[in-house]
C-alpha cells in the first residue's frame, strides 16, 4: 500500500499516531512523520486511521485530492453563473460569445481529444502523476506518455530529508501512489532535449520524438551545484534533491561522521541539520544571510529560527560563506575554508543552495522561458516569447512561473508540494475542456517544514510583505503565529507549532483583510507591533536573459530571447 499525508492540510490532531502509531509519529508538539509505504498488515490500522482525520489529510493508494477538485469545481461554476446573466440582461450577445455552429464544432474536437487524442506529460514528478490520475479520473481515455529523466517513477522528495535521512524509511519507500493505475507509457530515464511548437512534439535525448496534441511541461526543479567540480568530486560531498542523494547521504551519515557541514540555512539545509542533531551528530550550518530561512520568511522570523538551532547544539555561521572545500590525500572531505577566514573540519558536506528549474530543454523553443520558469497565464496555458498564451501546451509545479491576483497579479513560481498538486490538477483539466469550462489557479500558497521538533508552515506569500507582527501566542515558547502585511493589508501568516491556525488566516488573506490584524478573542501578545519584515533585496543578481524587441508595424514586431550562459 501507498500513504500520502497532505501535510498543507495536515493540523496536527495526531489521531493518526494513536490509531496507526508504527506509521504515523508526531515529532514535538505538531511535526507529522510517516512510512509513505507501510506494511500490508498496517492496512486496516491506516484506513481507519484516514477515516478518522478530521481534516482528511490521508491519501491512501492516490495522490489526488478530490475534495480540492470539487472546491475548483464548484467555484467555477458559480462564476459561471454569475456571469451568463450578465450578458443576456445587456440585451446582446457578449463579446466572446460563439455562435452555435462555432461552439458545437469546438465541443466536438474536444470531445474527439478526450476519446482519442494524445497527451504528453514531460516530468515524471510529483506534478506529472496528479495531471496524469486527473486526467483519466476526468475521462480522458486517449493516449498518455509520461516522460521522465530519472529511471524511477514519481516520488515523493519531503520524506527524503526527513524520514529517509532519519533512517525511519528506506528510499525505495518513497514512491508515490496510483502509478500504474493511470494506464500511462512510461519514458524514464531519457530526458527531453528539446519542445516542437511547430511540429507539436517532444525531443528526446536519444534521438527519438514524441508527438502531441496537449503537452504538459511538469519538468521541476534541481539542486543548484556547488561552483567548484573539483571540490564536488571530493568523497563526502552531497547534494540532496533526488532518491539517489538521500540514498548516498543517509549511508554516510549511518557512518557517524565526526561533524557534518551544511552550506545553506533554506528549508532543505535546516532540515538536514535537525536530523542530523536528531541522531546525535555534530553539525556546522553556513548561511550567508544573517539567519536562516531569511529568504523565505525574513530576519525577524529567521532571528526566531536562528535561536531554535542554536538551542539544539547546531553551530550556525551566519553572515559568512564557504570560500573552498578542501579534501586529504585520498580523496576525502577534510575540511571547509570560510569567507571569514576560519575553517570547519568536516568529514561530509550537503550543499543546499536552493533548486534550478529545469527549463534549458526548452531554450530556443518559442516559450517565454528562463531561470526563473515556464511563464504562463492562470489557467496554466503556457506563453510564447511574445507574451501570447499558447493553447496546446500547459506548465504546472514548481517549474511554472504564473500571476497571482491576490498579489498584484506579479508572477510567482512556488516549489510546495501542495501547489504542484492543485496546479497540476487544473492543468489537465483544462487541458481536455472546452474554454468555457476552463478553471484559474487562484489557490493560496502553503507549505510546512519539520525541524528540531517543530512544525514551521506558512500560508500566502511572506515575501510578499513589507511587516511582519506576532499576531497570538509566545515566540519564547516557540508557539506563535506571526501575521504579514503590505500596505495595510494581510498577505502571509506563518506558524510556529499553530498549524490548526493557518485556515483562519488563509480566509483573512483571500479576503484582503487589514493589517495588521486585531483579534479580541485570542491571546494577542500585548506587544505585537508591527515592525519591518527584513525581507532581503530582491534585486536580480545574475543576467540570465534579454528580451529583445524587433520590427515597427504592428504585423512584424516580434520579441526574442537572447540567453546568458
Amino acid at each position: 500500500m501507498r500513504v500520502v499525508v497532505n501535510l498543507t492540510r495536515c493540523q496536527a490532531y495526531a489521531q493518526c499516531a494513536f490509531l496507526a502509531p508504527d506509521v504515523f509519529h508526531l515529532r514535538g508538539n505538531e511535526a507529522l512523520l510517516y512510512d509513505p509505504q507501510p506494511d500490508g498488515a498496517q492496512r486496516e490500522r491506516v484506513l481507519r486511521a484516514a477515516a478518522a482525520c478530521p481534516v482528511q489529510a490521508i491519501l491512501v493508494d492516490h495522490v489526488t485530492d478530490r475534495e480540492a477538485t470539487a472546491a475548483a469545481r464548484t467555484a467555477a461554476s458559480a462564476v459561471a453563473s454569475r456571469s451568463v446573466p450578465m450578458q443576456r440582461a445587456a440585451g446582446r450577445a457578449a463579446p466572446n460569445q460563439v455562435s452555435a455552429p462555432a461552439s458545437g464544432l469546438r465541443d466536438a474536437a474536444v470531445e474527439a481529444l478526450r476519446r482519442s487524442g494524445r497527451v504528453v506529460i514531460v516530468g515524471a514528478s510529483l506534478a506529472g502523476l496528479a495531471a496524469a490520475a486527473t486526467l483519466r479520473r476526468e475521462g480522458f481515455t486517449g493516449s498518455l506518455t509520461i516522460i521522465g529523466d530519472e529511471p524511477y517513477r514519481p516520488y515523493d522528495r519531503p520524506p527524503l530529508s526527513k524520514q529517509v535521512l532519519d533512517g525511519w524509511v528506506p528510499p525505495d519507500h518513497s514512491g508515490l501512489p496510483l502509478r500504474d493505475e493511470v494506464n500511462a507509457r512510461w519514458l524514464l530515464g531519457v530526458p527531453a532535449t528539446g519542445l516542437d511548437l511547430a511540429g507539436k512534439r517532444v525531443i528526446l535525448a536519444d534521438g527519438g520524438t514524441v508527438d502531441y496534441d496537449r503537452v504538459l511541461i511538469a519538468t521541476g526543479t534541481r539542486a543548484r551545484p556547488w561552483f567548484n567540480a573539483g571540490e564536488v568530486a571530493l568523497d563526502g560531498v552531497f547534494g540532496l534533491r533526488s532518491r539517489d542523494d538521500a540514498t548516498g547521504l543517509y549511508r554516510r551519515l549511518a557512518e557517524r561522521p565526526r561533524r557534518v557541514l551544511v552550506i545553506g540555512g533554506g528549508f532543505t539545509g535546516s532540515e538536514v541539520a535537525s536530523t542530523c542533531r536528531d541522531r546525535g551528530l555534530a553539525v556546522t550550518v553556513v548561511e550567508r544571510g544573517p539567519a536562516p530561512l531569511v529568504g523565505a520568511l525574513g530576519g525577524v522570523i529567521g532571528a526566531v529560527a536562528a535561536d531554535l538551532q542554536r538551542e539544539h547544539g547546531v553551530d550556525l555561521r551566519c553572515g559568512v560563506t564557504v570560500a573552498a572545500l578542501e579534501g586529504d590525500g585520498a580523496g576525502r572531505l577534510r575540511r571547509a575554508h570560510l569567507s571569514d577566514g576560519s575553517t570547519v573540519d568536516a568529514e561530509a558536506a550537503v550543499v543546499a543552495l536552493g533548486a534550478i528549474r529545469n527549463t534549458e530543454w526548452l531554450y530556443g523553443s518559442g516559450l517565454a522561458v528562463g531561470e526563473w520558469g515556464v511563464g504562463c497565464d492562470a489557467g496554466c496555458r503556457a506563453f510564447d516569447v511574445n507574451g501570447l498564451v499558447t493553447d496546446d501546451v500547459f506548465v504546472a509545479g514548481d517549474v511554472a512561473r504564473f500571476p497571482h491576483p491576490l498579489y498584484d497579479y506579479q508572477f510567482l513560481a512556488l516549489e510546495h508540494w501542495g501547489n504542484a498538486v492543485t496546479q497540476a490538477q487544473i492543468a489537465a483539466h483544462n487541458m481536455i475542456s472546452d474554454p468555457a469550462d476552463r478553471w484559474p489557479h487562484l489557490a493560496s500558497p502553503v507549505f510546512w517544514s519539520a525541524q528540531f521538533g517543530t512544525n514551521i508552515k506558512s500560508v500566502g506569500v511572506p515575501t510578499f510583505a513589507d511587516q511582519v507582527t506576532i499576531a497570538q501566542g509566545s515566540v519564547a515558547d516557540r508557539r506563535f503565529t506571526a501575521a504579514y502585511g503590505y500596505r495595510g493589508r494581510i498577505t502571509a501568516a506563518v506558524g510556529f507549532n499553530q498549524g490548526k491556525w493557518l485556515e483562519f488566516y488563509q480566509g483573512l488573506i483571500e479576503a484582503a483583510a487589514p493589517f495588521p490584524p486585531d483579534f479580541r478573542h485570542v491571546d494577542q501578545p500585548a506587544d505585537g507591533q508591527p515592525v519591518p519584515a527584513e525581507l532581503p533585496d530582491r534585486k536580480i543578481r545574475d543576467l540570465h536573459a534579454t528580451v529583445v524587441v524587433t520590427g515597427h508595424d504592428p504585423s512584424e514586431r516580434r520579441a526574442e530571447l537572447i540567453y546568458h550562459h
